[in-house]
């Protein structure tokens, strides 16, 4: 079987998923240590390249990011089972804490203490390492404008597909003309996968509204895979506007009057629950759109197990599958405009509004969660500066895997915590 030699790819894969903590900049960090330093999956380029057109498709960009470097070695077949691979273990953890939310369950653990610094230090480390290609001067400029709009604009989840496209088209007029031939493997469109995304989206809307006007006495299932194949379709900005948007639909909307007397069978979550699943989410490896198999479990209430297991399911397969499909579908494309000289040069532009964007994401976040703990002893204060200098030192001059240094903050967390 031609999937039998990606068997080590997919071995790494799996030790990503379980130690791949702090969100989509932890995540690219260790990617860029995992699937680039020691694997040569993909160079430092490359991965740029397939996380600036991540940004600029709904869904969850380090899923998308890793779902494709699967797909660029094997094709669909490989990069289905590194889907698979990675979200399984978050899904699983989440799904499981939807079965316990009734019991107290704590926002954020000892042990995730220093997971926050050490995400900084993968970011910092990923910087470093995609900051030496951004070389001539209109990139240099456009990766400092990047940077301070996003450090302005950084709650705001539009800005950075407008950064990005913003960054292409000034690369496109600015950069230097490249002579050189361009290096490009042109890719067959297949038009498979956007007739299915298609095809699914129409029909769950149909499905659901039916459900919903009918008063379906299992109409929970249909509308539940309603609700999460939009919002894998239509998120920008990740977890981060995921999470608000979920809020809205299965916390404050049932609350509403027109909602109470015109739909009163629709999903409901109750807000300490969701708030639960919401800190837990950030606080363990792999994606945060796992959240989704969370929610699931919780919507459809007062069934048995096996129902409950079903929301798990159903959501997370609706959250997923959606940006999968488009990713599928148009990456090919993306790759294909490789060919032109111009596309070249609205690359440069884009990769350095990426490094911008990363750079700037480290000083939002020192801000955002290292500079509070300056409020607390000087020793906690003094760890969390430690963590996120030994974390960038260690994955720049010394061979030790992501894993292992995600290994050592967690036992730190336990230890002080």
């Amino acid at each position: 079987m031609v999937l039998i030699r990606h068997i080590p790819f997919l071995r790494a894969v799996f030790f990503h998923s379980i130690s791949a903590f702090g969100g989509p900049q932890g995540h690219f960090g260790m990617m860029m240590k995992t699937f680039v330093e020691k694997r040569k999956d993909v160079t430092s380029k490359e991965l740029l390249d397939i996380n600036a057109f991540c940004q600029l498709m709904p869904g969850a960009t380090s899923t998308q990011t890793l779902t494709l470097i699967g797909y660029k070695r094997g094709g669909v077949p490989l990069a289905i089972l590194t889907l698979l691979i990675w979200m399984l273990p978050a899904i699983i953890i989440m799904s499981a804490l939807s079965f316990i939310v009734n019991q107290t369950a704590e926002n954020r653990l000892p042990i995730f203490h220093f997971i926050q610094p050490m995400a900084l230090g993968f970011l910092a480390f990923a910087s470093f390492k995609t900051l030496k290609l951004v070389q001539n001067k209109s990139s240099q400029f456009i990766l400092l404008l990047s940077a301070v709009a996003t450090y302005v604009f950084f709650k705001t989840p539009w800005i950075f597909p407008i950064i990005l496209i913003v960054g292409g088209i000034a690369g496109a007029f600015f950069n230097e003309k490249n002579n050189e031939p361009v290096k490009w493997k042109e890719r067959p469109i297949k038009w498979l996968p956007i007739v299915l995304f298609s095809f699914v989206f129409i029909s769950a809307a149909f499905v659901s509204e039916s459900a919903r006007k009918n008063d379906w006495k299992y109409r929970a299932p249909f509308n539940l895979f309603e609700n999460m194949y939009r919002f894998g379709s239509f998120v920008f900005g990740g977890a981060d506007v995921l999470i608000p948007v979920m809020y809205e639909q299965y916390v404050v909307r049932p609350e509403t009057e027109r909602i109470k007397s015109n739909n009163q069978n629709v999903i409901k979550i109750n807000r300490e629950d969701f708030l639960t699943g919401a800190g837990m989410v950030r606080a363990i490896p792999g994606p945060a759109f796992s959240i989704s198999a969370y929610i699931g479990g919780l919507s459809i209430p007062n069934k048995s197990w096996n129902w409950q297991l079903a929301g798990c399911v159903i959501a997370s397969i609706g959250i997923f599958l959606p940006s999968f499909l488009l990713c599928i579908f148009f990456y090919p494309m993306w790759e294909n405009l490789h060919k032109y000289k111009a596309m070249e040069r609205m690359m440069q532009g884009i990769n350095a509004a990426v490094v911008g964007i990363m750079l700037s994401s480290i000083i939002y976040l020192i801000n955002d969660t290292v500079v509070p703990q300056m409020n607390q002893p000087m020793v906690d204060a003094g760890l969390f500066f430690f963590v996120i200098i030994a974390t960038f030192l260690s994955l720049t001059f010394t061979k030790i895997q992501a894993p292992y240094v995600a290994l050592v903050c967690l036992v730190l967390g336990w230890i002080v915590g």
